[in-house]
């Protein structure tokens, strides 16, 4: 097995149960070294409970979970040095300036580097790499948004962890800081080999940054897999519309390139206008979302 097939997080008909109500209903995950995994959902899918019990911050109800091949309800301050957590914003640290804010954090991972568990970046190597070296003396709260989300996952990378959690990290972001942040996640899993887990509700950020997307509905995973492996799984047919002889038609097609190269070649100028209109991952997911969510509806339109 090599380094980047070694599982850094495992799980296993994960439960989680308040009161009532079924939360998390059996999940099975997986994910890799240097991977990057987007946990894609709507809100309320149990993405945060999810994260919240492999960071070992919530005491699950039944099930089999590893992280760095620890359990994490009993994970000590050893285990818990190399798991970074990129949390929302630092906003109580304002006025420290942005190198000094970063090197304090840092001195809370010295007591492990004498244990071998983890060695604290080098300040300013760890700003250069995520790019806020030439905002190293401004103060935190003069950055802007996109600035401030680097610091952030500067802060969650200042132990040098072997995984990282990010939960719904781009939320507020405007596109272009959107992009220089998928961009520095992809630094952050190719070049710095840290397995990243993030959670969105976006599924073109889940599309654009990630190795593979496990898609959770109302406490399930219902997909699971790369991009192109989903399409292939929950993309539904394409939709070709023509004219000929004056008359419309419209018909759908897995292959719809075949179909069109099949109308053509039996074409003698009779066809006028053709559209091909592609399958949307995003309608499909969102179709897929509201069956997984309303089974019984489905169900009484399929009967």
């Amino acid at each position: 097995m090599t380094q980047r097939e070694v599982p850094v997080i495992e799980v296993s008909d994960l439960r989680m149960r308040y009161g009532e109500k079924d939360v998390l209903q059996g999940i099975d995950l997986q994910a890799r070294r240097g991977e990057i995994l987007a946990l894609l959902g709507p809100n309320g899918a149990g993405k945060s409970t999810t994260i919240e019990i492999l960071e070992g911050f919530r005491q699950r109800s039944a099930g089999h979970v590893r992280v760095l091949d620890v359990d994490p309800a009993h994970g000590d301050e050893a285990w818990r040095a190399r798991v970074g957590i990129v949390l929302q914003s630092w906003r109580d640290h304002g006025k420290w300036q942005v190198r000094q804010f970063l090197s304090n954090q840092g001195a809370l991972y010295r007591p492990f580097s004498t244990l071998q568990v983890t060695r604290p970046w080098d300040v300013d190597d760890l700003l250069r790499s995520v790019g806020l070296l030439g905002q190293a003396t401004e103060q935190v709260r003069r950055l802007s948004g996109g600035q401030r989300r680097r610091l952030d996952v500067a802060v969650g990378l200042v132990g040098r962890p072997d995984l990282l959690f990010l939960d719904e990290p781009t939320a507020g972001l405007d596109p272009q800081a959107r992009h220089d942040f998928h961009e520095l996640l992809r630094h952050v899993s190719n070049d710095l080999n840290v397995t990243v887990l993030i959670t969105t509700h976006d599924l073109a950020e889940a599309d654009k940054v990630a190795d593979r997307i496990a898609i959770l509905v109302a406490g399930r995973i219902i997909a699971d897999g790369t991009t192109e492996q989903l399409a292939r799984v929950i993309a539904g047919p394409d939709r070709v519309r023509w004219v000929a002889d004056g008359q419309r038609f419209e018909k759908t097609a897995i292959d719809s390139t075949g179909f069109v190269r099949a109308l053509l070649g039996d074409d003698s100028g009779a066809v006028t206008q053709l559209e091909v209109q592609r399958a949307s991952l995003e309608d499909t997911y969102l179709q897929f979302v509201d069956q997984a969510e309303h089974p019984d509806t489905h169900g009484e339109e399929a009967a």
